[in-house]
């Protein structure tokens, strides 16, 4: 699939961060795609790791991992880098900041990643094993709405606008990655992975649907999943016999997928 890149690098150059203050303000120089109240905006996400075993599907970039994959690809314009290495470190810029990354950690270590990775741990994956995983988003290039982050509604198996953004990226991504396992990051991602399932772009049995988002909102899911906290202590809003028959479904995954290794 063609490089993006080529066609933007001078206008990311040129680009002053400091005057685009909110998703309106992108200069339409950067737009990919618009339908009425939706608009795609590149972004230098083009980096695929092609021997990445686990990929990481987030939903799609918001306004300021745009801004600061910008910046980054920036400064690495400046310093002479080449396209490949500008690329890399724009997508990698924030991924898994602060403390999302040891609740993803563990979370992952509970149903046997590292086994199946043949790693001592996932955390790893974040340093000396950083080949193994592919940090990536089912819409490559954010989408707005109304000027507002997409997030998830309407659902992207639903909206033609969505369904082509997702075919013509992360689908292209995904068949130079067919054998590794893919982790949704959130029901919508959840979703969208089904479908593309269905329509024969990823294999079903390699996707890790169930686990908790890691974010730090989502604290007691992630805790009663680790079993750091108590059925009887959790609050209303957290339905523990869901979370039980999702670990309990996971961890039959990953056995399977390790016996097959």
């Amino acid at each position: 699939m063609e490089i993006l890149f080529d066609h933007y690098k001078e206008a990311i150059r040129a680009l002053d961060l400091a005057a685009v203050a909110a998703p309106a303000a992108i200069p339409e120089r950067f737009l990919l795609a618009r339908e009425g109240r939706y608009g795609a905006f590149y972004i230098p996400f083009e980096s695929v790791n092609p021997a990445a075993r686990v990929v990481v599907v987030g939903i799609s970039p918001g306004f300021a991992q745009w801004k600061n994959a910008m910046r980054e690809a920036q400064r690495q314009i400046a310093a002479g880098a080449s396209v490949a290495d500008t690329l890399r470190a724009a997508r990698l810029t924030g991924a898994f900041s602060g403390a999302i990354r040891p609740n993803f950690v563990a979370l992952l270590d509970a149903i046997g990643v590292q086994r199946w990775l043949g790693i001592a741990d996932c955390a790893s994956l974040f340093g000396a094993d950083a080949e193994l995983v592919q940090v990536s988003a089912i819409l490559r290039h954010p989408v707005f709405v109304d000027g507002k982050n997409y997030s998830g509604t309407p659902a992207m198996p639903r909206h033609a606008f969505l369904r082509e953004q997702v075919l013509r990226y992360f689908a292209h991504e995904a068949a130079m990655l067919p054998d590794a396992l893919y982790i949704p990051m959130g029901a919508s991602v959840s979703e969208g992975l089904e479908w593309l399932a269905a329509q024969g772009v990823v294999r079903r049995e390699r996707i890790l649907h169930g686990l908790p988002h890691p974010s730090g909102a989502n604290a007691e899911r992630v805790a009663y999943f680790l079993g750091k906290k108590a059925k009887q202590a959790l609050s209303a809003k957290t339905n523990g016999d869901r979370i039980d028959a999702a670990r309990e479904a996971l961890l039959e995954q990953m056995e399977a997928l390790i016996r097959l290794r």
